[in-house]
């Protein structure tokens, strides 16, 4: 046994093939069953997809970062509910693709930030953080206020979530042709900012 151990050890090649398997078995084990599991690729009750302007809203989240800073993942432990809410689950993020669950906070958890501020709030602090929060050292985004939307893209992407979950949303698709069909219309001239805050006002209403 120790000879064994030894030529693995002193083998890079026969090491790294090996540490490869085991890896690969253990992702396996751990991975897989989650797919079957109903809580893990269902929605919860209540949970709403994304408006044509929130889907918008997302990919701008995404487009400056914000996940660099904000998880959307409160984790269950007392400090955590606490403070933010019920801890997030799995069926919370079956629309995100991917998802922002995240792991550094910088900032605060945004997972159950939806409805607790109002419009004006997340305005006036995306526009100059230290406005609402005097300590934050969140940059501002000033150019989310005058860039504007085109819609050009927006049904592409309502679609591609609507081939994701084929339905997914109490049994139903998550939209309707007629809801495709306006995607353009519903965000078209709207602005970067009120896309933003309309996915940041969405989050966290299925669990309280």
């Amino acid at each position: 046994m120790k000879f064994n151990h030894e030529l693995v050890e002193k083998n890079i090649g026969l090491l790294g093939i090996l540490t490869v398997i085991a890896i690969s078995f253990g992702g396996l084990v751990q991975i897989v069953p989650l797919l079957f599991q109903k809580d893990t690729t269902e929605p919860v009750d209540g949970l709403i997809p994304y408006t044509a302007l929130q889907i918008e809203g997302r990919d701008i989240y995404v487009r400056e970062g914000c996940y660099n800073c904000h998880s959307q993942m409160i984790r269950p432990l007392r400090a955590e509910t606490e403070r933010y809410g019920h801890y997030s689950v799995a069926g919370e993020s079956v629309w995100d693709h991917p998802f922002q669950w995240g792991s550094k906070r910088t900032g605060p958890d945004l997972a159950r930030v939806g409805g607790r501020y109002s419009d004006k709030w997340h305005e006036v602090h995306l526009l100059d953080p230290r406005a609402v929060v005097p300590q934050s050292n969140m940059p501002g985004y000033p150019w989310l206020a005058e860039n504007t939307l085109d819609g050009e893209l927006t049904r592409n992407k309502m679609q591609i979530l609507l081939n994701f979950h084929k339905g997914g949303y109490k049994g139903n698709d998550l939209y309707t042709d007629e809801e495709l069909a306006g995607a353009k219309a519903a965000v078209e001239g709207k602005t970067e900012m009120q896309a933003l805050i309309a996915y940041l006002q969405s989050l966290g209403h299925a669990l309280k």
